[in-house]
C-alpha cells in the first residue's frame, strides 16, 4: 500500500531544497498585485497578516482573526512544508485542512509559511518577518497574556520602539530599560518578532515598521487538551473551545477517512536510518552530531532522545528528531532562509473577496 503521507513529506522536502536554489519572483509580483487590487477595489484600509499554526483552529484564533479583519484584508500564514510544528512534532492534521479551517472561520487568503519543526525559533522568525515585508503587511494582530511586564512591552512597541530578547534580560532596545527576565510563550513570541524586525531592518535597510494589534488572549482554551480529545476521536467533547469551522472540517473528513489516515505521524524508520548511518554533522550542530554518532546504534526514537542533551528550548529534542527525519543539510536550510520567501504559495482564498 502506498503511504501517501510519506510521498507528500518527500515532495515537501524536495520543494525546500529547490527553494534554496532559486526564487520565483513572478509568483511574488503576481500575489502583491492581486492583494493591492483587492485592497483598492474593496476599500480595505490595511493588509493584515498573522502567522498561526491552527493546530487546530480554536476560539482564541477566531477571536484574534476577527479583530484583525476589522483592520483590513486578512491573510493567514500557515506553516508549512514537512508538517512539523514549532514543538518539533507532527501537526495534528495537514496544512490544507488547517487552511480550510481558517477560510471557513473568516480569513480572506491563506498562504503557506515556512517549515517550523526543522528550524530554530530565530530562523523561523526571520522567515516570518521577511514574508510580512515581502507581501506588504501593515498590521500584525497577536494574542497576548495580560500582565504588568507585557503592558510595558506593549507601551514601548506602540511608541515605535523594539524589544531585545536576550536570555533572562528582556529590555527596550532604544531606551535600554530592563523590562523583565522572561515571558510566557505568547508574549515572548511578540517580543521576538519585534526584535527580529529591528535586526532585519538594520541588516537589510528594510524600513519595515508595521503596526501591532494586541489582542488579549481568551481564557479557558487549551490547545493541548483539544488535540488530546481529537486524537481519541472525541472532538465533540471540546466543542466549547474550538470554532464551528473546525468541527465542520473534522466531521466531514472523519466521515471520509479513518483516524489513522487523518492524523499525521512520525516516520520512525527514516529517523533511525539517519541517526545510525548518516554523517550527522551535515544536518546538526557539531556537538550534537558527535554525541549521537558516538552512541550508535539506536533501536528506538526514545534511545535517541535520551542521548540528546537538553537545549535552551523545551522543544529542542523534538526539533533534533525532525532534523534527522527530514535529512536536509544545514547549508541548504541557510540558503532557503536567505532566499525566503522563494515564492508565494496560496492554499485557499475566500471567494467572497477574490
Amino acid at each position: 500500500m502506498v503511504d501517501r503521507e510519506f510521498i507528500n513529506f518527500l515532495r515537501d522536502r524536495k520543494e525546500i531544497i529547490n527553494h534554496s536554489l532559486k526564487r520565483n519572483n513572478k509568483s511574488i509580483i503576481k500575489f502583491k498585485k492581486t492583494i493591492e487590487n483587492i485592497k483598492q477595489e474593496k476599500e480595505y484600509n490595511n493588509i493584515v497578516a498573522d502567522y498561526t499554526e491552527y493546530n487546530p483552529l480554536h476560539r482564541g484564533h477566531k477571536y484574534c482573526l476577527d479583530k484583525g479583519k476589522e483592520k483590513g484584508l486578512f491573510i493567514s500564514i500557515v506553516p508549512g512544508p514537512l508538517e512539523r510544528s514549532g514543538r518539533g512534532i507532527p501537526y495534528l492534521i495537514n496544512r490544507y485542512l488547517r487552511g480550510e479551517m481558517a477560510i471557513k472561520a473568516g480569513a480572506d487568503i491563506v498562504i503557506e509559511g515556512p517549515p517550523m519543526g526543522i528550524m530554530g525559533s530565530g530562523q523561523y522568525m526571520q522567515c516570518i518577518v521577511k514574508m510580512f515585508h515581502t507581501i506588504g503587511v501593515e498590521v500584525i494582530p497577536r494574542g497576548y497574556i495580560k500582565n504588568k511586564h507585557m503592558e510595558k512591552i506593549i507601551y514601548f512597541i506602540n511608541k515605535g520602539y523594539h524589544i531585545s530578547t536576550k536570555p533572562y534580560k528582556i529590555s527596550c532596545i532604544e531606551t535600554k530599560e530592563f523590562l523583565c527576565e522572561k515571558l510566557e510563550i505568547d508574549n515572548y513570541i511578540i517580543a521576538s518578532l519585534s526584535n527580529t524586525i529591528y535586526k532585519l531592518n538594520n541588516k537589510f535597510n528594510l524600513n519595515f515598521n508595521p503596526k501591532f494589534l494586541f489582542v488579549e488572549r481568551l481564557e479557558g482554551i487549551s490547545g493541548s487538551k483539544i488535540r488530546e480529545y481529537i486524537y481519541r476521536g472525541k472532538f465533540q467533547e471540546v466543542k466549547n473551545m474550538v470554532h464551528e469551522a473546525t468541527l465542520e472540517v473534522l466531521n466531514r473528513y472523519f466521515k471520509e477517512k479513518t483516524m489513522e489516515d487523518l492524523i499525521l505521524k512520525r516516520f520512525e524508520d527514516r529517523i533511525l536510518e539517519t541517526a545510525n548511518e548518516y554523517p550527522l554533522e551535515e544536518y546538526l550542530q557539531k556537538n550534537i552530531a558527535e554525541i549521537l554518532e558516538k552512541n550508535r546504534p539506536y533501536e528506538s526514537i526514545e534511545e535517541i532522545k535520551k542521548v540528546i542533551p537538553n537545549g535552551f528550548s523545551r522543544h529542542f529534542k523534538e526539533r533534533i528528531i525532525s532534523k534527522l527525519e527530514c535529512r536536509i543539510e544545514k547549508n541548504i536550510i541557510s540558503e532557503y532562509i536567505k532566499k525566503y520567501p522563494s515564492e508565494i504559495k496560496v492554499l485557499f482564498t475566500n471567494e467572497d473577496v477574490i
